[in-house]
């Protein structure tokens, strides 16, 4: 048993030390300004990568090419990407203002440019964690790239075989197959990812677009295309860093612009003197938990607990949350698309123009001035810091300073558990910033006994904030879990959220040095589980029941209610 535990800490101390060259050898290479991900300078990630082989990138470090990890990867990248030589990650520099379309990644809040045939252009306005994100996606899909080569690549000369030719032949006429030919191809293609018949044609259509039904032959195709043509032309894949990304990163640039835009809505409505509730969570269950009832209440009145939330989150419901949105901005919604470039949409409400009455909240009640709530959107790991860091400072005017009156900061996300399942619900007492000393403990104003009565699994304990969720393997989270750590879940803001809390309440004291936090997760995945990664696909309605349990506890407290 002994011996067995020192094989498994080894391997977590293995994988810690790959994630530490990882982010070591993607600052080295930032400050270098390009590289050569399949050459020498990209050759640490590589390994690094595939020392690690996160649970997220399946089977990484095999032969055959991994088609789950594959499917989360292009959902985070735009559409095109696998076609490009040259990939090039900017600030924002001007490019909305200009004839080329942007290209949002299905899965990831950033705009995205085709230059030309071979380049993209991939706006970086979100901090490090979105570098570091991007560039082990894109490592990953470039290694994949490589298994693909060496499967239809015969010889150096450029000679291929005829599963490769065949599947050139379809790619090439560009049209929706027929049923017959589609399983046709997937019998070439099957034997190009040295994966079984029935296995592509399971994921097959998870790649199709209404546009694009015959995705995965692109993608397959151009990302074995651009690898033979490494080896047989020399011609490398390039990422660069724009001279102004690289100028710009780490100087809250755009977290300054985007708080500033709340402040100044918040002195234009003279709510900036108010008691200011902040809260991260999602673009509607705060909405939601406060209106839903009064608005849709009549046909709902005999569905089960949660059913209207089901409702308002289904994808052919507009019409409903249309309803909701459009009698909250009648009664003290102000909305905030985000123009800074965080991609952070707000809403703010005024709470003195709340009818409470007629709200799910009936019995609110305040001790003075009735609250404001500032609503976030979620922040993507170290953004969070630059984010709240900026909220949380007194707001300039002239040689004027306001100090806000910020009462408590709620933190409502989802993060993957380590014991449990998925739509879980975790509360931690820590964040533990995983490659750094850096552990912030804290009391949490919700507990694990408000919710346990619901008929969901609640666990209590410290949380690990992470580098990057699809850098976690199962040795590393065993570890942070089994440990003396005991950690429940992984995310990737908490520590940074409560950075930014600390520094503003404790050290420069620009808000009540007794703030009252929150923090509350739900359970998106588990990685310690074979098919309950992040990879094996979304919650659905699984996860609307945690999202809104935890909401109405937070505003429950802020409210004062029962």
């Amino acid at each position: 048993m002994k011996e067995i535990k020192n094989i498994s800490r080894s391997r977590a101390q293995e994988s810690s030390a790959a994630i530490e060259r990882l982010y070591i050898s993607m600052r080295h290479l930032f400050n270098r300004g390009f590289y050569k991900p399949m050459g020498i300078s990209g050759e640490t990630l590589r390994e690094a990568l595939l020392s690690l082989r996160p649970e997220i990138y399946g089977s990484i470090a095999e032969e055959k090419v991994e088609l789950s990890g594959l499917l989360y990867v292009i959902e985070r990248l735009p559409v095109g990407i696998e076609q490009c030589r040259f990939i090039n990650l900017t600030s924002d520099e001007g490019y909305a203002n200009s004839h080329f379309k942007a290209i949002v990644p299905p899965k990831r809040r950033r705009n995205c440019y085709r230059i030309d045939d071979e380049q993209m252009n991939v706006e970086i306005t979100r901090g490090r964690s979105d570098i570091y994100d991007i560039l082990t996606h894109l490592t990953f899909i470039f290694i994949e790239s490589h298994k693909i080569k060496d499967r239809v690549l015969i010889d150096e000369i450029g000679e291929v075989t005829r599963d490769w030719q065949k599947l050139e032949e379809l790619v090439l006429q560009n049209k929706k197959l027929t049923l017959v030919e589609r399983e046709k191809a997937i019998s070439h293609i099957s034997s190009v990812l040295g994966r079984t018949f029935a296995e592509v044609q399971s994921i097959y259509p998870d790649f199709a677009t209404p546009e694009a039904p015959e995705r995965f032959l692109h993608i397959v195709y151009w990302l074995g295309k651009l690898a033979i043509e490494e080896l047989v032309l020399n011609n490398k894949r390039t990422i660069t860093f724009s001279p102004i990304l690289r100028e710009r990163l780490g100087h809250h640039i755009y977290g300054e612009i985007w708080a500033n835009s709340i402040k100044e809505v918040l002195q234009k409505n003279n709510l900036i003197e108010r008691p200011i509730h902040i809260i991260s969570a999602n673009m509607h269950s705060v909405m939601n938990s406060i209106f839903a009832e009064p608005v849709l209440g009549k046909k709902y009145k005999d569905a089960t607990e949660f059913q209207v939330f089901e409702d308002l989150s289904g994808s052919d419901n507009k019409d409903l949350r249309k309803k909701v949105e459009d009698f909250a901005l009648k009664n003290g919604m102000i909305s905030l698309p985000d123009t800074s470039g965080t991609n952070i949409d707000v809403q703010i409400f005024d709470t003195a123009q709340i009818d409470f009455k007629k709200s799910a909240f009936p019995s609110a009640s305040f001790e003075k001035d009735k609250p404001v709530l500032i609503v976030m959107d979620y922040a993507f790991g170290e953004q969070a810091f630059e984010t709240i860091d900026e909220l949380l400072k007194p707001y300039k005017i002239d040689k004027t300073k306001i100090f806000l009156n910020v009462e408590s900061v709620s933190i409502m996300g989802k993060a993957g558990i380590l014991e449990g399942g998925k739509g879980d619900i975790m509360i931690p007492c820590a964040h533990i910033n995983e490659g750094t000393a850096d552990n912030y403990p804290f009391e949490n104003e919700l507990t694990k006994e408000m919710f346990e009565e619901n008929g969901i699994s609640v666990f209590a304990g410290p949380m690990v904030t992470v580098l990057g969720t699809s850098l976690q393997n199962r040795d590393l989270l065993k570890f942070f879990h089994e440990s003396t750590w005991e950690a429940i879940g992984l995310e990737m803001e908490g520590a940074y959220y409560q950075k930014a809390i600390q520094s503003a309440s404790k050290i420069r004291k620009s808000i009540n040095p007794n703030v009252k936090v929150r923090y509350a997760y739900y359970a998106s995945d588990n990685p310690l589980e074979t098919g309950s990664t992040l990879a094996s696909g979304g919650l659905g309605t699984t996860g609307v029941k945690p999202t809104y349990l935890i909401t109405i506890k937070i505003l429950e407290q802020i409210f004062n209610t029962k």
